[in-house]
C-alpha cells in the first residue's frame, strides 16, 4: 500500500492537546486522523455531530435579523427624500414634535 503525506495547520495548543489525548488513547496523531479518514469514507458522512456553540448560534442569528431588517428598510425607504429630510423626521418623532408647527 503507497502512503501519501497529508499536512494539516493547526493551532500550536490544539496540537499538543491533540497529540497528549492521541497518546493517552495508545495512539499518534497520524492514527487518529487515519481513523477519522476511514469512517468518513465508510459512513459517507461526518462520523460526529457538528454543531454551533450557543455564542455562534446567537451571533448566526443576530446576522440573520438585521439583514431581515435591511431589506425592509430598503422596501420603506422613503424615494426622495435628502439625508437631512430624513434625519429631521427622525428629530420630530423623537422629541415628539408636530409638522404644523
Amino acid at each position: 500500500m503507497a502512503y501519501e503525506t497529508f499536512s494539516v495547520n493547526m493551532d500550536e495548543t490544539l496540537k499538543k492537546q491533540f497529540d497528549s489525548l492521541c497518546s493517552d488513547l495508545g495512539m499518534t496523531a497520524s492514527m487518529a486522523v487515519n481513523v477519522f479518514a476511514r469512517a468518513l469514507v465508510s459512513e459517507r458522512k461526518i462520523p460526529f455531530e457538528i454543531m454551533m456553540s450557543e455564542d455562534e448560534l446567537m451571533r448566526e442569528n443576530d446576522m440573520q435579523v438585521f439583514w431581515a431588517i435591511r431589506e425592509q428598510a430598503k422596501k420603506n425607504f422613503p424615494n426622495g427624500m435628502t439625508l437631512e429630510e430624513i434625519n429631521e423626521e427622525i428629530r420630530k418623532v423623537r422629541y415628539g414634535e408636530d409638522d404644523e408647527e
